[in-house]
């Protein structure tokens, strides 16, 4: 099994271009360099820190703590968005409607998944 077939991680490679792409051409030009450059790299860190809790699952702590991290910035993330919204720099609904229901699930997936590392790790 490699990090690439956890399904947390293809959602959080998914949201890494969706985001990018949205911040490059979605949002106030102003805004490129400020909220959207920490929204990009907020979510570049969730997908980062599954690849790194991954690459140490051996130790179940290890693993628990990267996948803490990434829950963090996928909280961050959400955060950025939504204050892109609310500033009216992203003023297309449903692109912010889309993104910001594929974090939500992927905060969902995130503690079932640290939730079962928990429960069913033997390391």
């Amino acid at each position: 099994m490699n990090y690439e077939d956890l399904e947390i991680w293809k959602i959080a490679n998914e949201l890494v271009l969706q985001i990018h792409e949205l911040t490059l051409r979605d949002i106030q030009k102003f805004e490129m360099y400020e909220t959207g450059s920490q929204i990009r790299r907020s979510v570049k860190s969730v997908k980062a820190n599954i690849v790194e809790g991954f690459g140490r699952r051996k130790y179940k702590q290890d693993f628990i703590r990267f996948l803490v991290i990434a829950q963090a910035s996928n909280d961050e993330t959400i955060d950025h968005l939504k204050t892109l919204f609310l500033t009216k720099s992203l003023t297309d609904r449903e692109k912010y409607e889309k993104c910001l229901s594929r974090l939500m699930e992927l905060g969902k997936k995130l503690n079932l998944f640290i939730s079962a590392v928990e429960r069913n790790h033997r390391g």
